[in-house]
């Protein structure tokens, strides 16, 4: 096997590299737009330099490297950056889908493309592999355009849709909400976190391990990777405030409505993964294991 990973710089791309570099019998190759992060932890990982929205440099590097599978994490996520600049978010999350799926289907390269609860309405939660997307955000809108391109691909194709995804990453500028609670309770800062959005928060570590399942099983179709615990972010702040012994009171609960966001967010998603166990093997951690797994690679900080 020989799996290119896009967007090899952010936290899924990070943890995908980590994972699939002790794999035996498997040459990786990661990618990313910008210098290679992950140089000085992993100098013995081919890295080449890959911007997915130039369909050119796309087909020059995929017939360069020559790929068995494909896993694309590459994308805009940030959900109101999406809703403000959407001609941006839709080059990144739908144009270079385009190009990705064509050179697929060129070279029949096996294709997994990560997508999102927020293809949801959040009208009914957790969710099967088979409910109806109904975006009520651009960022969603882009996710579904996206789909729907990968659907049609002509080559042997995955969809990876997660929740919440948290965890630790180098040189990685964005929080998460495990270390965002954890590091404001302990500067003695309260906090309003919502009490009316439930989601089935995801371990990176865990997402990277059904990216490669999938890959390893040459799977197709569609997979729900996350947890199995539908937690609002509320009780996920007072576990994680359990977890490292801080002050709960700081914790103050609300609902939604209290932000004003340019991005409207679905209240209720999270996901059924009864198929990524029973066909995958997938096993996730539990959200306390998952405290417990930050708490231990920010250890030194």
């Amino acid at each position: 096997m020989r799996i290119l990973v896009t967007g090899s710089n952010g936290l899924l791309g990070q943890k995908l590299v980590a994972l699939l570099r002790t794999q035996p019998g498997l040459t990786l190759i990661a990618t990313s737009r910008g210098p290679n992060k992950l140089a000085t932890l992993y100098p013995e990982v081919r890295f080449v330099p890959l911007d997915v929205t130039d369909g050119a440099q796309v087909a020059a590097v995929l017939a360069q490297e020559q790929p068995t599978h494909l896993i694309h994490t590459a994308a805009m996520t940030n959900v109101d950056e999406c809703e403000l600049n959407q001609e941006a978010c839709w080059i990144q999350n739908v144009t270079a889908v385009g190009h990705l799926v064509a050179v697929c289907e060129t070279h029949q390269i096996h294709f997994t493309h990560l997508s999102t609860d927020f293809i949801f309405s959040g009208e009914a939660g957790p969710l099967a592999e088979d409910a109806v997307p109904a975006p009520v955000n651009f960022y969603g809108t882009s996710k579904v355009a996206a789909e729907r391109l990968v659907q049609a691909c002509r080559a042997p194709w995955a969809i990876v849709r997660t929740v919440l995804v948290y965890g630790v990453a180098h040189e990685y500028g964005r929080t998460n909400i495990v270390l965002w609670v954890r590091d404001s309770l302990r500067a003695k800062k309260p906090i309003k976190v919502v009490n009316d959005q439930f989601r089935t928060p995801t371990l990176a570590e865990d997402l990277a391990q059904g990216c490669w399942l999938v890959a390893r099983h040459h799977a197709t179709g569609l997979y729900h990777i996350s947890s199995d615990e539908m937690l609002t972010p509320y009780q996920m702040a007072l576990r994680v405030a359990a977890y490292f012994q801080l002050d709960s009171a700081l914790i103050e609960k609300v609902d939604a409505s209290v932000f004003s966001q340019p991005a409207q967010r679905p209240l209720r998603t999270g996901f059924i993964i009864e198929k990524a166990r029973r066909e995958l093997g997938y096993r996730p951690h539990s959200f306390e294991e998952g405290i417990a797994e930050v708490a231990r690679q920010t250890a030194a900080t």
